[in-house]
């Protein structure tokens, strides 16, 4: 699904437009952005968002943790390359 986004200011002279070029085409949709600010900004990076009440136990806890970031990868086996020893090729 391919969304065209049309900024809010624009809608009255652009969505109308757009969304009949567009309305034969199925993986296309034409939306408004009417979100007013950054989703993202409203709270700070890392924390809960959990509402913990003055004098729980949760508060006397301290912050939440944070996230951490792992390496996934496999670690490597340990050891060396076996040595490669070229050997005359035999003759028929």
């Amino acid at each position: 699904m391919i969304y065209c986004v049309v900024p809010e200011e624009m809608a009255p002279e652009l969505y109308d437009r757009l969304a009949h070029y567009y309305e034969d085409d199925p993986n296309v949709e034409v939306i408004i952005d009417r979100r007013s600010s950054e989703r993202r900004a409203r709270r700070a990076p890392g924390r809960s968002t959990r509402i913990i009440e003055a004098g729980s136990e949760a508060a006397e806890e301290g912050p939440t943790p944070q996230r951490q970031v792992r390496d996934r990868r496999r670690p490597r086996i340990t050891g060396d390359f076996p040595t490669i020893v070229d050997e005359p090729a035999l003759e028929a």
